[in-house]
Order: C-alpha cells, then sequence, then structure tokens
C-alpha cells in the first residue's frame, strides 16, 4: 500500500475518533457540571474559586456603597484574564494576581491574594 493511501486512512481514523472524543466530552461535561481547564488562566480562577473568598474593608466599603456587587466579583472569577506579568505567582504562604475585566462597561483590575485555605479580594481599581 502507497505511503499516501495509507496517510489517508490514518487521517480519516483520527477526524472519527476526534469528533467522537469532543461530542463524548462535552456531553459528559454538561451532565456532571465539570470543568476541563487546561490553561493557566483557566486553572488559577478555577483555584480561587474553589476557596473560601473574603472581602478587604475596602471592598466591603465598596459593596457597602453600591459601586460593587457580589456578582461583579463573580464575574471577574468565572471571565477575567489574569495579568501573569503583574502577579506574584512565587510568594509565600499567599500569591498574589492581578485579574482584569469589566465592570458595569467599564474597565477594571481586581487584585487578589490567594493563600493555601482562602483568597482575599483585596482592592479593585477602575
Amino acid at each position: 500500500m502507497a505511503f499516501i493511501k495509507r496517510l489517508g486512512f490514518f487521517l480519516v481514523g483520527l477526524s472519527i475518533g476526534l469528533v467522537f472524543l469532543t461530542i463524548f466530552l462535552k456531553k459528559k461535561s454538561q451532565e456532571t457540571g465539570t470543568e476541563f481547564c487546561y490553561f493557566p488562566n483557566c486553572r488559577t480562577l478555577k483555584d480561587i474559586r474553589s476557596k473560601q473568598i473574603s472581602y478587604s474593608d475596602a471592598i466591603g466599603q465598596l459593596i457597602r456603597q453600591k459601586e460593587l456587587d457580589s456578582t461583579d466579583i463573580n464575574g471577574f472569577l468565572y471571565n477575567g484574564e489574569v495579568d501573569f506579568g503583574k502577579s506574584e505567582t512565587k510568594t509565600t504562604p499567599c500569591k498574589t494576581y492581578y485579574i482584569e475585566g469589566m465592570v458595569k462597561d467599564k474597565a477594571a483590575i481586581l487584585k487578589v491574594k490567594n493563600c493555601s485555605e482562602k483568597a482575599v479580594i483585596e482592592t479593585v481599581a477602575f
């Protein structure tokens, strides 16, 4: 059998397998609610969401003044982009992350201190 013919059979089988795998994993993730996070941004945000979240005094004051809401913070933690260039990922015991996102149609940066037990939302800069 010629190489081109074997390559064609291989690519057809590979494409059928990829389609099957995509359908299977998508169905599994919808049924169980699991999320497949492989990129650093997704993994970092998922790690922060999995912990107990507390707010600093500055964030608490913004929430009391109705300038910020817990749903806005959740929006950051689901749809935000982590700026790893500004973030301090090597510090111990807590790492500091800067998450960029939108709050009420304004660009904002959220500063989060991610410790082993909890995550502390420190500041929001508009």
